[in-house]
């Protein structure tokens, strides 16, 4: 079986885990204001990455989800039940960040919508063509396979200090990003997604990622008054951040997908996988001893 198929044929693992945000935990050391490296734009960065996820998350399960009765592939179906599972945990442990972070000033609250928003959002999903939330999907996988690879893979990214039981989430969360990265782009394949749509969508979302990430961050910023009241660090530590190892050049790895043909395991990222697996989960993993 070559290295690619292996990939396809892997199932994606939905573990039982809990993160210690909980005032009640001892074991968790409180979480400082600016978490990453005592800095304000990184901090925002991270804080506004993790308000996004949960929602952003159960959009990519609806939209796999829609096709559920057309999959039928076996391996395939399993792979988006993993997929799922993963999905549904991601959300569940960076809600409990998320309220963290809330309590600690950060507005990240609109983030996460509320009933009515939530309605009016799947009844526009529902009125577009059922392919496009989809393509997005695959898309979206694509972009955080990208920062998942750069996170777990680079030792500058890694040695930035930060709150641990943050960086374990990140890794966490990295790690099964990886894992799971290429399901929804194999959905898309098997209920007749076309290359000018999946290259399409992508080309919308590289337009508009990067002046969206711009005025979320500021906007984030501009929420804090300590970062009003010191408008140069600010300002210096958000340069610093988007010149840093988790920006610089990664417009380069996304238009890979891009290319016509490209599919999520064309890069190969099964030794890093296999790495973090023993770092995480091994006999003196990590995070052994946060499975439930």
């Amino acid at each position: 079986m070559s290295i690619q198929s292996a990939a396809r044929a892997a199932y994606p693992k939905a573990r039982r885990i809990h993160f210690r945000f909980a005032d009640d935990d001892a074991r968790q050391a409180p979480l400082e204001k600016y978490f990453v490296q005592g800095d304000m734009a990184f901090s925002h960065f991270v804080a506004g990455l993790s308000g996004g996820f949960p929602p952003g998350e159960e959009a990519f399960i609806r939209s796999v989800r829609r096709f559920a009765d057309q999959i039928a592939d076996p391996v395939l179906k399993k792979r988006v039940a993993g997929f799922v599972g993963q999905e549904a945990v991601h959300g569940q442990e960076h809600r409990l960040l998320n309220d963290k972070l809330i309590e600690m000033g950060y507005r990240i609250e609109w983030l996460e919508p509320g009933p009515e928003r939530l309605e009016r959002t799947i009844r526009f999903e529902n009125a577009l063509p059922p392919r496009i939330p989809l393509a997005f999907t695959a898309a979206a996988e694509h972009f955080t396979a990208v920062l998942a690879e750069r996170i777990l893979s680079s030792d500058e990214i890694q040695g930035i200090p930060a709150d641990s039981e943050t960086w374990n989430l990140l890794n966490w969360h990295a790690f099964e990003e990886l894992e799971h990265k290429s399901v929804a782009f194999d959905v898309y394949r098997s209920v007749g997604g076309t290359e000018r749509m999946r290259i399409g969508v992508m080309a919308f979302i590289l337009a508009s990622i990067t002046p969206l990430t711009f005025v979320t961050l500021g906007v984030s910023m501009l929420r804090d008054p300590v970062a009003r009241r010191r408008p140069v660090s600010a300002t210096r530590q958000a340069y610093q951040l988007f010149r840093g190892p988790v920006f610089k050049g990664v417009m380069k790895e996304l238009v890979k997908y891009q290319r016509p043909g490209f599919h999520p395991d064309d890069i190969e990222t099964g030794a890093l996988l296999d790495a973090w697996q023993q770092q995480l989960f091994g006999p003196d993993g990590v995070l052994v001893d946060h499975l439930k």
